[in-house]
């Protein structure tokens, strides 16, 4: 029962099919097994760590609620001590058109940029208006929920970038590198 690690490139969506098939899928990535699904999920705008795999209950364990995930998120603007502290008690956004407070996220500053490899395309860029980087790291995962709880706050998103999933890291991996395990993973 293999799992795999994938370096998700911005613009790929996290799924085996397109039914306009006019965007790029993880078949376009790699050519994983037919078994293998993806476990969670990023939108085609983020990028980062993705595991697939194909192991029975894997999605539970990843996604029950207790294991941590860690996104690194480029913002507009410099989010002041007020915003930090409502993300990291949680905030209200709206999930599936109901409103939902977020679980509590730590939440820090990266003080100097993360060293990245460059986004293609790049992020949008005002000359007027500084980004900034934060680490967020969530034990849930609705969707698009980090985007939405930064605007909440009067930051939008402009990179995001999942970079750990439990004890599993984007160290060390390139955009589009799948690496594979074959013995379970451990969370």
């Amino acid at each position: 029962m293999p799992s795999y690690l994938l370096y998700k490139p911005y613009g790929v969506l996290s799924q085996f099919t397109d039914s306009t098939k006019k965007k790029r899928t993880l078949k376009d990535v790699y050519p994983f097994p037919p078994h293998v699904y993806p476990i969670g999920r990023l939108d085609e705008n983020s990028e980062g760590l993705l595991i697939l795999s194909d192991e029975k209950g894997q999605n539970q364990r990843i996604l029950g609620g207790k294991v941590e995930k860690e996104y690194w998120v480029q913002v507009e603007g410099i989010p002041n001590q007020e915003a930090i502290q409502a993300l990291r008690e949680g905030v209200r956004i709206t999930v599936r058109k109901k409103p939902y407070h977020t679980q509590p996220a730590t939440v820090q500053p990266i003080l100097q940029d993360p060293i990245l490899p460059e986004r293609n395309p790049p992020i949008r860029f005002r000359k007027q208006i500084p980004t900034s980087w934060l680490s967020i790291v969530l034990k849930e995962g609705k969707n698009r929920q980090v985007r939405k709880m930064t605007a909440k706050v009067g930051y939008p998103t402009l990179r995001l970038v999942r970079w750990r999933i439990g004890s599993y890291t984007l160290q060390h991996m390139q955009v589009g590198e799948v690496v594979r395990h074959n013995k379970p993973l451990t969370f």
